[in-house]
Parts: structure tokens; C-alpha cells; sequence
């Protein structure tokens, strides 16, 4: 079976929740902490982008996905401010408070997403762009990944 859109999509997405659960539990003042907060920021920068790209744009092509990709891009946004938080607060209480911030909003972003924007963008595209834009996805996301480790 030939991979769309969506099977790419979710495989980040699960790393996003593996990486948002050890975040969680990591402890305080730790070299894991900030290796697991490190891996997530490149994680969520590189999704979010290769995901507008190659999702949210053609979306907003289309009257009947623009609302959604308008609320998706304004959660991508949020996201990115949470981090720029984490990444701003001492490594104590509002740090914590902040991290479950973050990954509370992650897990709610990516369940609307597979739950209500997979469902009306499957609605919207063919079949054939479902697997031309996972391979675009995959390119642009492998990309953006190995730019963000090397910064």
C-alpha cells in the first residue's frame, strides 16, 4: 500500500507524544531533560513546517479547508510560543507548569488534527495528491530536521 499524507503525518505524531510524555517525567536539572526538550523543539519545528507546507497549504486552496487550516496554523502558533516559554523559564515550578502546558496542547493539536483536519482534507484532496504531498512531507520534513540539529 503506497503512503499518503496522513501515515507520515502520524508517525511525527507519535514521536511528538513519546517525546511530550518523557519531557513530562524527566527530571529537574537533568542532561535528559534538555536532550528530550532539545529533540522535541527540532521535532515540532520540523513537522510544523514540511506541515504547512504540504498540508495546510493546500487546504487553504480550498473553501471548504480554510477555516480548519486557519485554526491549525493558529495552534502551530501557540505551540511555538510555549516554547519559546519553556525555553525562557529556570528549570524549576514554572518550568514544569509550562512543560505540561506544552504537552497538554500538543496532544489536544494532534487529536483534533487526526480526528477533524484528516477527515475534511480527505474530503478535499485525491488520492494522488495524498501520496505526492506525503513524499514532498517526507523530503521538506528529513530536510528541516537535520537543519535544526545541526543549529
Amino acid at each position: 500500500m503506497t503512503e499518503t499524507i496522513y501515515d507520515a503525518l502520524r508517525e511525527s505524531h507519535e514521536i511528538q507524544r513519546s517525546l511530550c510524555r518523557r519531557l513530562i517525567r524527566s527530571k529537574p536539572d537533568s542532561s535528559e531533560r534538555q536532550q528530550i526538550f532539545r529533540e522535541l523543539r527540532i521535532e515540532l519545528s520540523a513537522h510544523e513546517a514540511a506541515e504547512e507546507r504540504y498540508l495546510y497549504v493546500p487546504m487553504l486552496m480550498d473553501d471548504m479547508g480554510l477555516n480548519a487550516s486557519r485554526h491549525a496554523l493558529h495552534e502551530h502558533h501557540e505551540l511555538d510560543e510555549l516554547v519559546e516559554d519553556l525555553q525562557a523559564a529556570d528549570d524549576g515550578r514554572s518550568w514544569a507548569a509550562i512543560a505540561k502546558q506544552l504537552s497538554k496542547k500538543v496532544h489536544h493539536h494532534l487529536r483534533e488534527e487526526e480526528k477533524k483536519f484528516f477527515q475534511v482534507s480527505g474530503k478535499i484532496l485525491s488520492e494522488t495528491q495524498k501520496t505526492r504531498l506525503a513524499k514532498q512531507y517526507r523530503r521538506d520534513y528529513t530536510r528541516m530536521h537535520k537543519t535544526l540539529a545541526a543549529g
